[in-house]
């Protein structure tokens, strides 16, 4: 193994933010990160904290001010769930699926809020016939298959003259890949992902023609009270500011400001698509260069840059679990066995979190743990 060199690990950050911020005269952004932490959510410090992360994520993203973006408990589950409860039931509603996300969202609809959904699927690896969707429904789906490596290859097949809701769970595709703003009524994303950051905590982006629906539409269903969007029957645009529907973790909060500022410093969202980019073409390359390697997602044009899924010749569950656990052992690699639900193979990210060269140090590893194996 005297070849082979582990991939760096990078240094532990630390979570003060260093960023612009209200403060106080006097105050150093890392006192003021500081002193957020242990406060309520609603102390001015609190909700100014949230309010700057939510600009943060309008900078970065480059959502128009023609959206409102709030933040959400329960993830980026939580955020795609209050949507369907609170808008679904107006009109029919068309729900995609091609990986485990997609397809619990198919199950959503149609065994929770029984609205016999029209379901069009594709098998992992592939992506569905787009042009077989009704846009005079509500239509659901994954931007970015994180569990297939498939993603929709962009916003083009989104009618611009829909009458029903574009509902786009994109948590594994913002910060990396451009969305079609224009064509999203609701986008879902959590921090984990792209950012990097911490979970339980999910971002749910808002477009006028969702508004309009949450104002002009009552559900049939009862809406738990971390789903409830509107208040005397008027939006609730506190949530849209930073005052959050319940006790969010001030500490995530911080973590998510640290990676907004970081994404700001490489160059904001090109920065941030490029990166990912290089990561993605690093690891194409260690699969072009092995006969035993291939893409789960075969397509170029449809294959994610973030969530790669990778195929493993003649891998069973069992050998991808030796596989990965063999380079867990060796600090090379961590949790790279692909989702639970997904066929049998690998699963590398290479969001803009990752550096290139610790992609490109992971071939060696590759070979070594398909070596070893195999003998």
């Amino acid at each position: 193994m005297t070849d082979i060199r582990v991939p760096a690990r990078k240094p532990a950050r630390p979570f003060f933010s260093s960023g612009p911020c209200a403060k106080p005269p006097g105050w150093s952004p890392e006192k003021l990160a500081t002193q957020s932490l242990g406060r309520s959510h609603r102390a001015k410090i609190g909700k100014a904290r949230l309010g700057l992360c939510i600009d943060l994520m309008r900078e970065v993203l480059q959502v128009p001010d023609t959206h409102r973006i709030g933040i959400v408990p329960g993830s980026d589950t939580g955020a795609v769930e209050m949507a369907m409860w609170t808008m679904l039931g107006a009109r029919p509603v068309t729900t995609l699926a091609w990986e485990s996300f997609g397809a619990g969202w198919v199950t959503d609809a149609a065994k929770q809020l029984k609205i016999d959904p029209t379901v069009i699927e594709a098998p992992y690896g592939e992506l569905p016939d787009l042009t077989q969707v009704d846009w005079s429904n509500d239509v659901i789906f994954t931007w970015n298959g994180t569990t297939s490596g498939v993603c929709v290859p962009n916003g083009d097949w989104i009618a611009a003259d829909r009458e029903g809701l574009c509902i786009a769970d994109a948590t594994s595709a913002v910060f990396a890949q451009d969305i079609a703003w224009d064509k999203v009524d609701v986008l879902t994303f959590s921090w984990q992902k792209v950012l990097g950051g911490e979970g339980a905590h999910g971002v749910l982006i808002l477009g006028p023609r969702a508004v309009e629906r949450l104002e002009s539409y009552t559900p049939a269903w009862p809406l738990p009270k971390v789903f409830r969007l509107m208040s005397k029957g008027a939006l609730a645009e506190g949530v849209f500011k930073g005052e959050t529907i319940n006790t969010p973790s001030m500490l995530a909060v911080e973590d998510a400001i640290f990676a907004l500022e970081w994404a700001k410093s490489v160059g904001g969202l090109e920065g941030m698509k490029a990166r990912a980019n290089a990561n993605a073409a690093a690891l194409d390359k260690i699969v072009q260069d092995r006969d035993w390697l291939g893409h789960l997602a075969v397509d170029p044009a449809s294959r994610s840059n973030t969530s790669v899924c990778l195929t493993v010749e003649g891998a069973d569950a069992d050998f991808i679990k030796k596989f990965a656990g063999l380079l867990e052992a060796e600090d090379a690699a961590y949790d790279i066995a692909g989702y639970r639900d997904a066929p049998a193979g690998l699963r590398i990210w290479c969001g803009a979190t990752v550096e290139t060269a610790d992609i490109e140090a992971l071939g060696p590893w590759l070979d070594w743990a398909y070596a070893s194996l195999k003998a």
